[in-house]
């Protein structure tokens, strides 16, 4: 009977074990949430404004929904450099300066390591969104994001 109870007591833990695995891969951060805008048209993106959300990204998610982003705060303007790591949903990107003005934008590819976007300049903010979305609705470099941030983020 023991042995029955060890065997169950070892398989229940491998599960855990696998299940805690496969959602630290997935980057299961609670990131504040905000809505922007660009010429008219409202998005709503997720903050990552901490180094691990920041590195995590949209890496290992199979989609996002329409209208839905991520925006990528850093605590002072800088050369930021992205690349497309374990990231299987095509993106567009635009950086940011620090009154949200578009310096960049690029159309990224996905699952590579071989292609860095990088910012033309210092920049505070990206903005990833589905692959074309900014075209479709003809953001350009120059258009100004505007960005009503929530008062109390963490950004660092």
């Amino acid at each position: 009977m023991i042995g029955k109870y060890r065997n169950g007591a070892v398989l229940s833990l491998f599960f855990i074990l696998v299940v805690v695995s496969l959602k630290a891969m997935a980057c299961p951060f609670e990131l504040p949430a905000a809505t922007i805008s660009i010429n008219g048209y409202t998005l709503n993106v997720e903050l990552a404004t901490i180094p691990s959300a920041r590195h995590c990204g949209l890496s290992n998610r199979a989609q996002l929904p329409k209208n839905q982003g991520m925006l990528f705060v850093y605590p002072t303007a800088r050369p930021l450099t992205f690349w497309m790591k374990d990231t299987h949903i095509s993106l567009s990107i635009a950086f940011l300066d620090e009154s949200g003005k578009i310096i960049n934008i690029y159309k990224m590819i996905p699952n590579q390591t071989d292609v860095r976007y990088a910012s033309s300049q210092h920049a505070k903010y990206a903005l990833e969104v589905n692959r074309g979305w900014f075209q479709a609705r003809g953001i350009e470099i120059g258009d100004t994001v505007e960005l009503k941030l929530p008062l109390v983020i963490e950004i660092y």
